[in-house]
């Protein structure tokens, strides 16, 4: 059984390195026209990243609960604010 089933993961590898399906000829630049778009239209369609201080409250409580496992993170938290002691002990915030 496990004779057929790595014969059979063989003959899938060879059929897919053989094919010609992914292959692209190099004179055919139509079929990649629709992958790039304007400026404009991507800048509407992307989210743009928000300052540090834009941070919404669902955002700075899931902060607050990270920073509270941590003893000197929270001490930190009281004294200088969450979004100081979060940088200060795990980095950048990630949103």
């Amino acid at each position: 059984m496990k004779t057929l089933a790595i014969l059979l993961l063989c003959s899938l590898a060879v059929i897919c390195l053989t094919s010609d399906a992914g292959s692209q000829p190099a004179g055919d630049n139509n079929a990649q026209e629709g992958v790039f778009v304007g400026q404009e239209q991507a800048s509407t369609v992307v989210r743009q990243k928000r300052a540090p201080g834009e941070l919404s409250i669902t955002q700075l409580e899931s902060l607050r609960e990270v920073c509270e496992a941590n003893l000197a993170c929270e001490h930190m938290m009281d004294t200088d604010g969450i979004i100081a002691a979060y940088t200060a002990h795990y980095g950048p915030i990630p949103y």
